[in-house]
């Protein structure tokens, strides 16, 4: 391949490559093309020769011999140059390399050109990879520029100091004046970029905070314009005016009027007419309806206003939109414990979201419903939970039996009620409950001494029952039990392959009676596991040299 082939000619020989090791041949070749290319005093293909590195580059291979070249070519006169090397150098250099060091001068030269575009090229290179040296160098041309006539400079000089403010956080104050001025503008870049700016500067300063509170009436009236303007052509996105800067200023509005009930009253009627007059029949009203009600939760706003903004996201939760729901079920889970009542409302409809074929989705649903259970609606929510529980992903079991157990200990309406619902989940998720699950159940069965027969037998039923297909909790009948029949139920436990060495212990602790328990207890003697043999040594030996006592005990 010649040396001076065009870029589209070099793409089209690197895609038609069948192998990499062919495709690495092509881009070595062509990569020492371009470095002996770059040696060459007089040359005159250096823009097409950098854009050609930069697409290597953008493939994964190295092209650090070209960071000189982009130096070079950002000190260019020629626009053609300048722009394929501010775009290298935003590639290539970063503030970590020396390299990026020596564009500085250049960069200052290029914001006093007469050309807006030169200019457009220098703060674009300074807010992608400006360095914190190079912004204390240049920040004084930044605010020269916001206080530029041309627009169009001073909604990248707004950009620009953003990411000055992000680098060096004392200058924020140099900025302050010139990003107030700005929301005069009536160009909707520049009221971006201003928005912007002002936001990132209320973050990082309360003092800054409290002076823009100054200019909450601006921004109300800015608000207000953007919703109630008619259809224009250069702003509408689906039939909505600019929802850009309207997603920005109500993110604004939230910082402003968080924990500050004076900044709170004077934006409340303007949530309230975004609220009902944007649309919500598409996503991008939905997403200006989002930030609206993230605001409204987040100020200190009426009641009132506080419903409207649950009931936007209860009309979330009926979107066919998987991200649009699960965004919702996030924002009420937030406020469940603040606006429970509110939410509450919903609680039909978030309970259906537990048959959401969307694992997250589902997940969201069940940490939202398990908080959304009271002592009012125990029993109708964990009927719910029960069935979830039975069909639910193996990953939200462990999950749903702990929120399960956490309800049922706190608002259980009977001590039989709550034995009931902890044998439910154990037999319909016994695998996956905490270890401390059983000693619980055990405390909670020795102190409702009235339920011990009913429970007992529960528990018999289902150890005889193939748990992980059949609930307990239909096995409620009483019926005669010899000590036979809970041998056999015992030893069927220990010769299971499923029980584990504490199950094994439990199990081999009930054997208390009867030769037959000495033939079964003396097996494990030898057994592999250490608690279980132990266990075992020690009730021989108990039978060897107090079996008299066992007599004495049991008259």
């Amino acid at each position: 391949m010649s040396p001076s082939v065009p870029l589209q000619e070099m793409i089209r020989a690197i895609r038609s490559a069948r192998t990499q090791c062919e495709e690495r041949g092509v881009i070595q070749r062509e990569c020492a093309a371009i470095r002996a290319q770059f040696r060459q005093a007089d040359n005159g293909g250096r823009s097409h020769n950098l854009a050609k590195l930069l697409y290597v580059h953008m493939l994964g291979y190295p092209a650090h011999f070209g960071q000189m070249e982009c130096v070079r070519m950002i000190a260019s006169p020629r626009y053609s140059e300048k722009r394929v090397g501010y775009l290298g150098a935003m590639m290539l250099l970063d503030e970590k390399q020396d390299a990026s060091l020596l564009i500085t001068n250049s960069i200052k030269n290029d914001l006093s050109h007469s050309n807006q575009y030169v200019q457009s090229l220098a703060l674009c290179t300074l807010a992608c990879m400006g360095s914190a040296e190079m912004c204390r160098d240049l920040a004084p041309e930044i605010d020269r520029l916001l206080r530029a006539s041309n627009s169009y400079i001073k909604k990248k000089a707004a950009l620009c100091a953003v990411h000055i403010v992000r680098k060096v956080h004392d200058l924020g104050e140099l900025f302050a004046p010139a990003a107030r001025s700005l929301l005069a503008e009536k160009n909707h870049g520049v009221l971006h970029g201003a928005v912007v700016l002002i936001i990132e500067l209320c973050e990082r300063n309360p003092e800054t905070l409290e002076r823009f509170r100054k200019v909450l009436p601006d921004l109300v009236q800015i608000m207000k314009g953007l919703v109630l303007s008619g259809y224009s052509p250069e702003h509408d996105v689906a039939g909505i005016s600019d929802p850009f800067l309207q997603v920005r200023i109500l993110r604004l509005l939230r910082i402003l009027g968080h924990n500050n009930e004076g900044a709170s009253d004077a934006m409340n009627d303007l949530l309230a007419q975004v609220a009902t007059n944007t649309d919500s029949t598409k996503t991008v009203g939905n997403a200006v309806l989002y930030e609206t009600v993230l605001t409204v939760l987040d100020i200190k706003s009426e009641s009132g206003l506080r419903v409207l903004a649950v009931n936007i996201l209860g009309r979330f939760l009926l979107n066919n939109d998987r991200n649009i729901r699960y965004i919702a079920m996030t924002s009420l889970q937030k406020i469940v414990g603040t606006d429970h009542n509110a939410v509450q409302r919903h609680r039909g409809t978030i309970v259906d979201c537990l048959k959401d074929q969307d694992a997250s989705v589902k997940r969201r649903a069940l940490e939202l419903s398990l908080a959304l259970v009271s002592a009012s609606n125990v029993r109708s929510m964990m009927k719910e939970l029960l069935l979830f529980l039975s069909s639910c992903p193996a990953e939200l079991k462990a999950h749903a039996a702990s929120g399960i157990f956490n309800a049922a200990e706190r608002y259980a309406p009977s001590q039989r009620w709550h034995i009931d619902t902890i044998l439910h989940v154990l037999t319909t998720a016994g695998g996956d409950v905490r270890d401390e699950t059983v000693p619980n159940l055990i405390q909670l069965i020795t102190n409702a001494s009235e339920l011990h027969c009913y429970t007992v037998h529960k528990l018999y039923r289902a150890l005889l029952t193939d748990i992980s297909q059949v609930s307990v909790s239909n096995q409620s009948e009483i019926r005669f039990v010899t000590e036979d029949d809970v041998l056999d139920a015992l030893e069927t436990v220990l010769q299971s392959h499923m029980s584990g060495p504490l199950t094994a212990c439990l199990s081999l602790h009930h054997f208390t009676t009867a030769s037959r328990i000495r033939s079964i207890v003396s097996i494990y003697g030898s057994c592999i596991d250490v608690e279980l043999q132990q266990r075992a040594v020690e009730y021989n030996a108990l039978f060897k040299k107090y079996d008299h006592m066992r007599y004495a005990t049991a008259r």
